[in-house]
């Protein structure tokens, strides 16, 4: 579970109210959602406009919004001035905040193509409207209203909140198919804090609230410890991008000190064998077998752009971008273990020893999804519900 504006967001807010009366918001006549658009949504899409050939996706940490991981988005979805582009963020509770923010390149709310820091001037690289939708239920997930827009995207963000409510309310539905389809299609996807917590193959969904590293790693059981898919399994899950198989993902991981949640997380994937794993694992520990355990942990201000090829060897690589202004490290932390579990039980506080923790710090170096190579790591040891040493 994961609230609250950026700054970057939160800056617009003013801007945003403004805007909704100026390009128009459909909450009445007692429709379970809430639209807003900026720019023009009914405007013309070029004929040159092709659906992406590979996979893109954005993982964003929470906290300020990271400008640059928006540009690529729009860039990875082929969008060039003047040939158009709808960019939709969906949500379950909040305002339209982000529309702004994402259309306009300065305060001055210009389409120039001298972008300010703190937005992303998307209508200078070709976009031509900025979209959101509030979906708050299972009624608004299924509308038909809802999912034309949705299906109609060139790019998709979810906003951060609680990821309790994507599941509760999403999972399932029409939207689930039409978000489905688009990965399909290779229409890029991103998500922030809340919205990055559903885009792996395994969810935390936070059903009974959020969960602290201490209490994780206490009992890796407790209440608060909800995944999805329940019971876990290969298939049934929420969003579950390829090329985040066997994985799942954190964010505010440095603000919040949520290493210790995310191995937490990871060991609960790790399946029984000879006496060691956890209860209702289905993958494997150690690096070489194709159904490792894996986890992706990201701080705040930081995005890893996420992106698919035509390589047998490197289907899937992966960098991380940062604010110029950021005043934290920003980092990125790939986590598997080397070996499973040896204590994993109801009421147990987790051993598991050798867990790799590979840090992403730089945006020069290119992480291989695939195999899991491209950065040297270090082990983190978890004993008797306690990490023996700073995982960062």
């Amino acid at each position: 579970m994961t609230c609250g504006l950026s700054r970057r967001v939160l800056a617009g807010w003013v801007t945003a109210v403004v805007l909704a009366a100026a390009f128009g918001s459909a909450t009445a006549g007692g429709k379970p959602y809430s639209y807003f658009v900026t720019g023009n949504a009914q405007a013309p899409i070029a004929a040159t406009l092709k659906a992406p050939s590979t996979s893109s996706i954005v993982l964003m940490g929470g906290g300020p919004d990271v400008d640059e991981a928006f540009r690529w988005m729009i860039t990875r979805a082929g969008i060039e001035p003047g040939t158009g582009g709808r960019f939709v963020v969906i949500r379950a509770t909040g305002t339209d905040a982000y529309d702004p923010y994402i259309y306009y390149s300065d305060a001055a709310l210009t389409r120039s193509s001298t972008v300010a820091d703190q937005w992303v001037g998307g209508a200078s690289l070709g976009l031509t409207s900025v979209e959101t939708l509030v979906i708050p239920s299972i009624a608004a997930a299924n509308d038909a209203f809802v999912n034309s827009v949705v299906g109609k995207a060139h790019a998709v963000f979810i906003a951060g909140g609680d990821q309790s409510d994507y599941i509760k309310y999403w999972k399932g539905t029409k939207l689930d198919q039409t978000l489905s389809g688009l990965m399909q299609n290779n229409v890029p996807m991103g998500g922030t804090s809340a919205g990055l917590a559903v885009l792996g193959q395994f969810d935390f969904a936070a059903l009974k609230g959020t969960v602290t590293s201490t209490q994780a790693l206490g009992n890796p059981y407790n209440k608060y410890m909800t995944l999805d898919p329940d019971p876990l399994s290969l298939t049934g899950g929420f969003l579950a991008p390829p090329a985040l198989a066997n994985t799942v993902l954190d964010s505010h991981l440095d603000s919040r000190d949520r290493m210790g949640r995310l191995i937490a997380f990871v060991a609960r994937l790790v399946a029984p064998d000879a006496g060691f794993g956890c209860p209702g694992g289905i993958l494997a520990s150690g690096t070489n077998s194709a159904a490792t355990a894996r986890g992706i942990g990201v701080d705040v201000e930081t995005a890893l752009l996420v992106q698919g090829n035509k390589s047998s060897s490197a289907a899937f690589t992966a960098r991380r971008v940062t604010n110029p202004s950021t005043t934290t490290q920003s980092a990125v932390y790939f986590v598997q273990p080397l070996n499973p579990p040896t204590v994993c039980g109801s009421g147990k506080p987790l051993t598991m020893t050798t867990v790799e923790v590979k840090k992403l710090a730089d945006s020069a170096t290119i992480f291989n999804l695939s195999d899991w190579s491209g950065l040297t790591g270090y082990t983190v040891d978890a004993i008797s519900g306690a990490l023996t040493s700073s995982p960062y």
